[in-house]
């Protein structure tokens, strides 16, 4: 009886056999793509980082994704400074029967404003005259900044007096005509803009500049403004609930903010 033939396979056919199986044909996909994207545009074999090594990509993300995360801390940092001062700065009592806790000074100036003493006439305004509360610092900054660049050809918005560094009196025996009120920190002396461009009040009433003094008028009112005076030749208006003339105050808006609100 002659030799009975093998059933099994060939080891050629078996090979053949496992590379139709979908695993492998799959994997055989991916190296090929995998080679493909290791040559150049001329072929060539593109330079492949040491085993254990990020590649170029990996480092770029992780730097920014380090990057962002500072930056989230930065401003989580700077947040929490924010509500700390926040709680410290206090107006206590009344505007013209009060004092200051934990005021801060608006800077002497910037880019938008300027502080004016008006005892002596000059620029910039000594620092022990332009305390404040926090929440009044920076209402002041955040609407001359927005003056400035709603019309960035206009002076610099001048700045008068805010409180002393602990408020109370703020008197004649301070220099001037002194101020009833200005003593918690809420109020602050705000020049009208003038015509010719001058960094210093209007003499009269015919020198200021309405349009840019009405943008002042109308940027604090949304900011929270309680109370703004005017002078009465001055022909600004507002609500009327806010905006009230007053005598002594055609060169310059006396504006009130309330101890709580927007910050």
């Amino acid at each position: 009886m002659r030799g009975r033939r093998s059933l099994s396979p060939s080891p050629a056919r078996r090979l053949l056999r496992r590379l139709r199986a979908p695993g492998l044909v799959v994997a055989s996909a991916a190296l090929a793509t995998g080679a493909l994207a290791l040559r150049g545009p001329t072929g060539a074999s593109a330079p492949v980082p040491p085993a254990g090594e990020p590649s170029a990509v990996a480092v770029t993300v992780a730097r920014e994704a380090r990057a962002q995360a500072l930056r989230g801390r930065e401003r989580t940092r700077i947040e929490r400074r924010r509500r700390r001062e926040l709680r410290r700065s206090r107006a206590l009592g009344r505007p013209y029967a009060g004092r200051l806790v934990g005021g801060v000074a608006l800077p002497a100036g910037g880019a938008a404003f300027f502080t004016w003493n008006h005892v002596r006439g000059r620029t910039p305004s000594p620092a022990w005259r332009r305390h404040g509360t926090v929440r009044l610092v920076r209402t002041v900054l955040r609407v001359v900044r927005a003056h400035r660049r709603a019309h960035p050809r206009s002076p610099r918005v001048g700045i008068g007096d805010l409180s002393r560094p602990r408020g109370g009196p703020f008197g004649p025996s301070y220099g001037g005509r002194g101020h009833v009120s200005h003593q918690n920190g809420l109020d602050v002396d705000v020049l009208y803009p003038r015509r010719d461009r001058r960094e210093r009040p209007p003499q009269t009433a015919a020198g200021i500049d309405r349009g840019l003094a009405q943008d002042l008028v109308d940027r604090f009112v949304r900011a929270g403004a309680t109370t703004i005076y005017i002078g009465p030749a001055t022909g600004l208006k507002g609500p009327p609930a806010v905006v009230r003339e007053r005598v002594h105050h055609d060169d310059h808006l006396h504006v009130r903010i309330g101890a709580r609100g927007r910050h």
